[in-house]
């Protein structure tokens, strides 16, 4: 896959020559952010703690176009310097620990990544004279488990396993950045990402992708029931350079705002799907069982987003799907 116009920043006089930060900048939806930003003429600087080969930012040859800060998003003094000596304008923070079980089998480091990084973030951008805008990514796993859904942008916050706890806590402590010192801070929280670049491959799009192009069955780890709304990587660019793009509009800083398809899938039919772009309608999926500490029913409503910020998703599913099993088809085949 490569970069497509239709994902370029929607307001690119804003981001020319801007110094912008990204932590997580060689992640699945960083990488992608990373590009859309350096194509829009922004002065990108990227936080980087392990050298990923693979990622879409090194294939691509975007990462020799940004400035790199090696180090982890914990160390307040690293993040100061970098936000000071680069005279950092925007932040878009995006370094985390994102994967479900491994919150569960390593509750610490997902604390420590994805609480104490956010903190130290917003407390080095309260510090900087040049931050003017910061985006900070939540998640729709911050809500935790309610039964009235979908989740609203004023629903409490209700995590209860280690990685929704993680984003609740960053998410609270975000908005409470904005609400005491006045820091021009807004949260994204978006449904379940998928798209060419994310290598975790026990997520079920990647999985289920790589499994099909070897002529093997794809595996399900949860019964299949459990409902969640997808999100195109390429959306969840647009969404956070447009939510960024506003926050000197009136009714944005301070706030957090949903961003999905509000069409709730089920896992198996997420796999289906998968299966029906395929070139093996054959394989039939495999179900396990086997996914503790997972939400039944995640979904959102993202009317808020498209009525304050006029985003709204540029890709249907199947065009998602094609454009993410074509990225992996030509990885996968290197």
């Amino acid at each position: 896959m490569t970069f497509d116009s239709q994902s370029r920043t929607s307001n690119s006089s804003l981001w020319l020559d801007r110094p912008t930060f990204v932590t997580g900048c060689a992640g699945f939806l960083g990488s992608w952010l990373t590009i859309a930003l350096v194509e829009a003429g922004a002065n990108v600087v990227g936080l980087i703690r392990d050298r990923v080969p693979f990622s879409q930012l090194c294939r691509s040859g975007y990462l020799d176009r940004i400035t790199v800060v090696h180090g982890d998003v914990t160390d307040y003094e690293l993040i100061e310097r970098a936000l000071n000596e680069y005279e950092i304008d925007a932040v878009f923070h995006l370094a985390g620990q994102t994967i479900v079980p491994i919150a569960n089998r390593s509750p610490l480091s997902t604390f420590e990544t994805n609480v104490k990084g956010t903190w130290t973030v917003l407390e080095a951008a309260r510090r900087s004279p040049t931050v003017t805008r910061l985006a900070i990514a939540s998640s729709d796993k911050a809500y935790g488990v309610h039964e009235a859904l979908p989740y609203v942008e004023d629903a409490p916050m209700l995590g209860c396993h280690p990685y929704d706890v993680s984003k609740s806590c960053a998410d609270l402590i975000a908005r409470a950045y904005s609400a005491t010192y006045g820091l021009p801070v807004a949260v994204t929280r978006c449904a379940n990402l998928y798209g060419g670049g994310d290598l975790n491959w026990n997520r079920i799009v990647p999985g289920t992708v790589r499994s099909l192009v070897r002529g093997e069955r794809p595996i399900i780890r949860s019964d299949g029931t459990l409902l969640r709304d997808y999100l195109y990587v390429q959306d969840a660019v647009h969404a956070y350079t447009t939510l960024a793009e506003h926050l000197d509009a009136q009714g944005v800083r301070g706030e957090a705002f949903n961003f999905g398809m509000d069409r709730p899938t089920s896992v198996l039919e997420m796999v289906q799907a998968v299966v029906a772009i395929s070139d093996r309608p054959d394989l039939e999926p495999v179900v396990l069982d086997d996914a503790p500490n997972e939400i039944p029913a995640q979904y959102m409503d993202s009317s808020k987003a498209h009525r304050v910020l006029g985003w709204s998703p540029r890709y249907s599913l199947e065009e998602g799907l094609r454009e993410t099993f074509a990225w992996y088809r030509e990885f996968l085949s290197q």
